[in-house]
């Protein structure tokens, strides 16, 4: 018994309490100290579970396709993604359906802080944060190149925060949904490399990213508008109460304060934005440029073949080791004989 109660430590969610409700009484979850032996099981989980999809899937793709070192460590790294961000996608979409804060959108706001949790709702965020965690020995055990490990810590980073402030906060539902945009719109970045990786000439599960990136971003900046902006400062209960989790509701009944808060996002979105702009542009002009140099090539390459085909009219051609003339005749005048 005090092995099992010590695994259910590690394995299951902690914190459980009773919430009484109209038919009788709901086990709903809150966040403790506890939590990080919980995440610190399932990173050993995700960890494993890596290594299982590198071996058995990805090195043999990667056997087949021949390619290059720098070609080799992103299209690792994006057939990692695809499998979380599709996993992720699936679990959230059921998550948050099952739940009704899609069907719902008051629930998002309503009745905040949303201290107490559901039983999935919970495990969901622990095993996104044991995720990201993963992801740091990660970039030693995959030996990734120097160049990418600044880039590649500063998505998890940004991942770990936006995770940890949502479930720290108690604005889990709003987290949610922007999660599921979020992966959503990387699953299809992530699958158009891939894609791209096995056929070079296959662009054409970019342009389906760029349109999902573009709703997504809309979606997302929606969703800020309407939750900071009108809902949060609706919240009855808008007094700073930390033991209650009600940690800055106060704030967004200030208006200069929500109109800043709103501004500091309109200006991160029209930053990320910019850079997928520059990036279309930047992957628009390289197509462009090797259509222009595909048609000069060939253009090339038919006016060579004009000039041979003038060249052999002119002197002629041999058959048969006779130089014959166009017409089949020999170039040479016969001699007539006498009579």
């Amino acid at each position: 018994q005090v092995t099992a109660k010590t695994a259910f430590l590690f394995i299951l969610p902690q914190y459980n309490v009773s919430v009484p409700t109209a038919d009788g009484e709901l086990v709903q979850y809150h966040y403790g100290l506890k939590d990080l032996v919980t995440i610190l099981f399932y990173i050993f989980i995700a960890i494993v579970l890596h290594a299982v999809v590198q071996e058995y899937v990805l090195d043999k793709i990667n056997r087949r396709l021949h390619l290059s070192k720098v070609k080799h460590s992103k299209f690792n790294e994006s057939g990692q993604l695809v499998a979380f961000h599709l996993t992720s996608v699936i679990w959230c979409l059921y998550v948050v359906v099952t739940e009704g804060y899609i069907s719902n959108p008051r629930s998002l706001w309503e009745n905040y802080p949303h201290v107490y949790l559901p039983y999935q709702v919970k495990f969901f965020y622990l095993c996104q944060l044991a995720y990201w965690l993963h992801a740091l020995p990660e970039l030693y055990f995959q030996k990734v190149r120097k160049e990418e490990i600044p880039r590649q810590l500063r998505c998890i980073s940004l991942y770990l925060l936006h995770i940890a402030g949502a479930y720290l906060l108690n604005l889990t539902r709003l987290g949610l949904i922007l999660l599921l945009l979020q992966y959503l719109a990387e699953f299809f970045f992530h699958m158009a490399r891939l894609v791209y990786f096995t056929d070079e000439n296959n662009e054409k599960l970019f342009n389906v990213w760029a349109v999902v990136f573009v709703v997504t971003k809309l979606f997302t900046l929606t969703l800020y508008i309407l939750v900071i902006g009108f809902g949060l400062p609706r919240v009855e209960s808008q007094a700073l109460d930390p033991e209650r989790g009600n940690f800055f509701s106060f704030l967004f009944n200030n208006i200069l304060f929500r109109m800043s808060v709103l501004l500091l996002v309109c200006l991160f979105q029209a930053s990320v934005m910019w850079r997928f702009i520059h990036f279309q542009l930047r992957r628009w002009r390289e197509y462009w440029n090797e259509q222009s140099s595909r048609k000069r090539a060939a253009a090339a390459a038919a006016s060579t073949k004009q000039q041979t085909k003038l060249l052999k009219r002119d002197s002629g051609y041999h058959e048969n080791g006779v130089v014959k003339a166009e017409n089949g005749t020999s170039p040479r005048t016969k001699k007539l004989k006498s009579p």
